[in-house]
């Protein structure tokens, strides 16, 4: 058996399917049990190669199956604590990052200013097991009951710091929507109110607001059979990378140089404004519901920074605060000229 952590979210699934893929080939006897979040089942369908998922939610303790695997691999951070959860299993072999806190002194270094996917795919690599970073396709559900063809905009985040205001998404949105788009715009169940507060600024009817009414494999089907993706720095957008439709993402504080899409596919389009002196870049704002120790890339824009961002925007990172409207609408305009004319990203 091999036993695999990535207790975490939606793009943290999503970055790590290279690195679930490469482990699949590498032991295709073997049984591969994922220890992940139980509401992420449908997308661990979706990723593939999984034969069994375990409920794990962030680094609590844990009672692990008797079985004691014959390796553990963290997908998770690089320890102490997810270390020491996944000895607790007894695996014959650890592969993980270098830990020295933990008693971990194999394995290769972190570095804080990798990007997400590559990190993953560089620990198997000194591991011996091949990797293809590009393997981010995921399989693509048949279409339900749910709208196909399109613009879908996702205004939250978990982070104060990456949520871009809810005017400027209205107003992409109120654009979208006169350019013949149909837009829904979706989240979390807790995202509900900021959901409708941005679609009656664009004047959108209440049907359009999705938020808090599709799980995950629902959103997945949105954006696999979805026109366009309009978000932050936020999961929804690793799921447009999955299946090639085409996304306009904003980011700040953290650069998309670590965690957008990557930089060979110029239908997703990554915008950011920074760095901004005096402000931290971090590799990923830690949210307070997230264990402390972990821690979406189109061709990454340094757009102009306009001066004077208002104060009530305080709580947005002045990378994301200076994006404006018109830029947003620019890079869908691009977007959209690429999507004429590229094929479709389908899952091996």
């Amino acid at each position: 058996m091999i036993l695999v952590l990535r207790a975490l979210g939606i793009g943290d699934l999503a970055t790590a399917v290279p690195a679930l893929r490469a482990l699949r080939a590498a032991f295709a006897r073997d049984r591969l049990v994922l220890a992940a979040p139980r509401w992420l089942g449908p997308l661990v369908e979706l990723v593939g190669g999984v034969d069994e998922q375990v409920d794990v939610d962030g680094l609590g303790p844990y009672r692990w199956p008797p079985m004691a695997p014959e390796r553990a691999v963290n997908l998770h951070g690089r320890g102490p604590q997810s270390h020491r959860l996944l000895r607790a299993a007894q695996p014959r072999q650890l592969m993980a990052f270098a830990c020295p806190e933990a008693g971990h002194h194999v394995g290769p270094v972190w570095r804080p200013d990798e990007h997400e996917v590559a990190r993953w795919c560089r620990l198997l690599d000194w591991y011996g097991i091949a990797t293809d970073p590009s393997d981010l396709a995921l399989r693509r559900p048949a279409p339900g009951d749910l709208p196909v063809g399109a613009s879908i905009v996702h205004p939250g985040a978990k982070a104060a710091e990456r949520r871009w205001p809810p005017d400027r998404f209205a107003a992409v949105a109120r654009e979208l929507a006169r350019r013949g788009h149909r837009v829904l715009v979706t989240g979390a169940p807790g995202e509900r109110d900021l959901a409708e507060e941005v679609a009656a600024r664009a004047g959108l009817p209440g049907s359009a607001v999705l938020a808090g009414r599709t799980d995950v494999g629902e959103l997945a089907e949105l954006v696999a059979h979805g026109r366009l993706v309009v978000a932050g720095d936020t999961g929804i957008g690793h799921l447009a990378t999955g299946y090639g439709t085409p996304s306009v993402l904003l980011f700040g504080p953290v650069a998309p140089a670590l965690w957008g899409p990557p930089a060979d596919r110029p239908w997703h389009r990554a915008l950011w404004a920074g760095p901004v002196p005096g402000w931290p870049s971090p590799a990923r704002p830690v949210p307070a519901a997230r264990q402390p120790e972990h821690g979406a890339s189109g061709r990454p824009e340094r757009v102009h920074r306009r001066a004077g961002a208002p104060s009530a925007e305080t709580t947005v990172h002045p990378a994301l605060a200076a994006l404006d409207v018109a830029q947003v609408l620019a890079a869908v305009e691009q977007v959209g000229q690429v999507e004429r004319g590229r094929p479709a990203v389908t899952a091996r």
